[in-house]
C-alpha cells in the first residue's frame, strides 16, 4: 500500500512542512536521527509518490497531520506480564478504551501537565506499540488484517492513575485523555520493513530504564487486535490504535516512580527509533 519506507511529518530549512520518506545512514534504524527526507507527494492514503526531491529536516512532528487523524483507540492489559504486575486475571478479550485526537502529539513534544492532572501524584508512563490504519475496512480476518495498516510507530500512553482508577469510580478519560498525553512517533514504519510480532520496546526516565520487554509478549497480537476492532465497526484510514504496554510502570515500582516537572521520558521501539519527551507542568 504504502510507497514509502519510513513515512516522516517535519518542518524544512523554509518553515513548511512536509510529508517525507525519512533518509538514514547505513546501519541506523531510529527514525529520530534523520537529517534529511525526500519529499512525498499526493495523499498518504492514497495516490502518493516519494519524490526525488531530498529536504533537510529541521524538526520531526506528529507523525499524522491533525487533518490525517481519526480515531485513537488503545488496549490495556496486552501483555503477560503487565497483567501479572497488575495481580489482574489474563483478559480473554482486549480491553478498549479511547483517547481524543487531540492527545496525539510529536516525538520531541513537551508533554503538557494541566492543573487538574497536578492533583495528586500519579502521572505514569507506558510505551507501547502504536498501529496506524491505512485503508478502509470492515469484518476482516486475522489473516488479512496487516493488508489495511499503513504502519508502526512507538508511542507514550501517558497516564494520571488517580483519575483513571479512583476516582470518580473511575475516569479513563480524564486520566489518559489530556492534550499531549499521546506523543508518538517518530514516523511511522512500513510493514515491509516492521515485523510486529518481535520488537524489543522500552522506557527510560531521565537515562534509566524503567521498561524492557519484548512485543512477542503481547497477549493480543496486532492481527487479532485489528480484525477484532472491525467486527461490525468500520475502521478508517488515519485511525490510530495504541497496542498495550508492557511491565514496569511506575505505580508497580516499589516504591511507586511517578512523573515529575522536568522528567525527561523517552520510549522506544526496535526498527522504529524513540520519542524524547518532556514533562512540564502548567
Amino acid at each position: 500500500m504504502p510507497s514509502f519506507s519510513r513515512l516522516v511529518r517535519f518542518i524544512a530549512d523554509d518553515d513548511l512542512t512536509y510529508y517525507g520518506d525519512a533518509i538514514l545512514d547505513d546501519g541506523e534504524t531510529d527514525i529520530s536521527r534523520a537529517r534529511q527526507a525526500l519529499a512525498i507527494e499526493g495523499s498518504i492514503f492514497g495516490s502518493h509518490s516519494v519524490t526525488d526531491k531530498k529536504l533537510n529536516i529541521r524538526r520531526l512532528i506528529t507523525p499524522l497531520a491533525p487533518a490525517d487523524v481519526g480515531t485513537v483507540r488503545c488496549i490495556g492489559l496486552n501483555y503477560g506480564a503487565h497483567a501479572k504486575e497488575a495481580e489482574m486475571a489474563t483478559p480473554k478479550y482486549p480491553l478498549l478504551f479511547y483517547k481524543p485526537r487531540t492527545a496525539l502529539s510529536g516525538p520531541s513534544d513537551d508533554i503538557a501537565i494541566p492543573r487538574m492532572a497536578q492533583e495528586g501524584l500519579s502521572i505514569d508512563y507506558e510505551c507501547e506499540l502504536v498501529v496506524v490504519i491505512g485503508k478502509k475496512c470492515r469484518n476482516i480476518s486475522e489473516a488479512n488484517s496487516l493488508d489495511y495498516v499503513l504502519g508502526y510507530a512507538v508511542g507514550n500512553d501517558v497516564t494520571h492513575r488517580e483519575w483513571q482508577l479512583q476516582w470518580g469510580e473511575g475516569q479513563w478519560s480524564h486520566g489518559k485523555g489530556f492534550d499531549t498525553w499521546g506523543p508518538f512517533g517518530p514516523g511511522i514504519a512500513s510493514g515491509t520493513i516492521i515485523d510486529p510480532t518481535n520488537l524489543e520496546i522500552s522506557t527510560k526516565v531521565n537515562g534509566k530504564v524503567l521498561q524492557k520487554s519484548n512485543t512477542s509478549d503481547m497477549l493480543f497480537s496486532v492481527r487479532k487486535i485489528i480484525s477484532l476492532l472491525s467486527r461490525g465497526v468500520t475502521l478508517m484510514p488515519g485511525d490510530v490504535i495504541f497496542t498495550g504496554t508492557p511491565p514496569g510502570v511506575g505505580m508497580y515500582h516499589s516504591p511507586p516512580i511517578w512523573l515529575r516537572d522536568g522528567d525527561i521520558v523517552q520510549v522506544n521501539l526496535e526498527h522504529i527509533g524513540s520519542c524524547t519527551n518532556k514533562i512540564c507542568f502548567e
